[in-house]
């Protein structure tokens, strides 16, 4: 089956093609801008919005202006895809389905633009990757890329870093089924517990280069603090912006960590197993809670569920979300009968009514596939 897939690899601009790309980012994020203050000025004047179309015919104007002919130096595609973003936010927000559009800032951590495929204007040319305006780039190919190119997202990191993000059309196969189905509880002390007993550990990525993390934010604050006392802005001290890519760079390799752990985890997930039942949590209720947030944002919950929903679409599997409702941990799995609410703190106990030795978290995971199970053979289930 057809599906849409992304290839992320590192670039290398050079000088000129650094500058470009900067212009690139600059220009998208202007025209953004100036078209979503256009779009809500137009709005509360007459009670409607403009269109994609409408705005688009304004492009040629603006770049023979005076005080906007800089548009004509980077792609005009990626200023028209700017603009196609900035309709479908308008378009996603009056169907509920997102927050109404707001403006952009040149400060956001990540700086970013896209450009369409059109007359092979996207490619690899001996080991060079060919992009509009820039010409051939060096870049990190790390995979194969397998199908037709849509698009490329060209990123610029505050770590110094820049990265191009390829979307692709590509025949990507159902893997081979295994009548294996399986439950997952999600936790803290260990992130996932399967409900054949395997406990898969929390690796606290975010912990482990917290010691690291503070002391390079220390000489962050003390070099903002110079920067201050010598009244230098902080954009103009050098000092300071190098220290912010070393701690900015930590970040990244954190993050790094927690993807490749999430990836590799989830895809070994859904190649053994057809069925996946699990708890259809409330993060952002979740991190609600002070005591826990910073364990529920280390561990990544919601990025791994995701990870799981769109790798079991393409291949062939089902995710089952049971209600966050349900007593997984209050249900002996062993008998299904129900022995009252138990605290956190009590991690094994044991049934009152068939005396079996239970841990908390495998019985939850247990409970978690019974229950997923039911619900998909009643048709009343939420399928991912």
């Amino acid at each position: 089956m057809l599906r849409h897939k992304a290839y992320k690899f590192r670039i290398y601009p050079n000088k000129e093609q650094q500058v470009l790309i900067a212009k690139t980012i600059g220009c998208s994020r202007f025209i953004y801008n100036h078209f979503l203050g256009l779009w809500n000025e137009t709005y509360a004047q007459t009670g409607k919005g403009l269109s994609y179309n409408s705005c688009s015919a304004m492009l040629p104007k603006m770049k023979k202006e005076e005080s906007t002919i800089w548009l004509k130096e980077v792609d005009s595609i990626a200023i028209q895809s700017s603009l196609k973003h900035l309709a479908d936010a308008y378009t996603r927000f009056f169907k509920k389905q997102n927050a109404k559009p707001t403006f952009k800032s040149k400060k956001s951590p990540v700086q970013s633009y896209t450009t369409q495929f059109t007359n092979n204007n996207i490619a690899i040319v001996d080991k060079k990757l060919k992009l509009p305006k820039l010409g051939l780039v060096s870049f990190a190919q790390s995979r194969v890329l397998k199908g037709r190119i849509i698009n490329a997202t060209i990123l610029f990191r505050p770590s110094g870093k820049y990265f191009v993000s390829l979307l692709c059309e590509e025949e990507i196969y159902e893997h081979a089924k295994t009548n294996v189905s399986i439950g997952i509880d999600l936790g803290i002390t260990d992130f996932a517990i399967l409900s054949n007993g395997q406990k898969i550990s929390n690796n606290r990525f975010t912990s482990k280069m917290e010691k690291k993390l503070k002391r390079e934010q220390r000489k962050l604050s003390k070099r903002a603090l110079n920067a201050k006392k010598n009244n230098v802005r902080l954009f103009e001290a050098n000092n300071y912006q190098k220290q912010k890519r070393k701690v900015t760079r930590l970040h990244e390799k954190v993050m790094n960590q927690r993807t490749d752990f999430l990836n590799k985890l989830s895809t070994e997930i859904i190649k053994n197993h057809d069925v996946i039942c699990i708890e259809n949590l409330n993060v952002k209720g979740l991190l609600k809670n002070h005591t826990l947030a910073k364990n529920i944002s280390d561990v990544s919950w919601s990025e791994f569920v995701a990870k799981l929903t769109y790798k079991a679409n393409w291949y062939g599997k089902e995710i089952v979300k049971v209600d966050r409702w349900f007593p997984s941990s209050q249900i002996c799995s062993e008998c299904g009968k129900r022995d009252g609410k138990k605290g956190l703190h009590i991690r094994t106990w044991t049934c009152p009514h068939c005396h079996a030795n239970l841990d908390r978290d495998i019985n939850a995971s247990r409970n978690i596939l019974t229950e997923g199970l039911r619900l998909l053979t009643v048709g009343t289930t939420e399928l991912a």
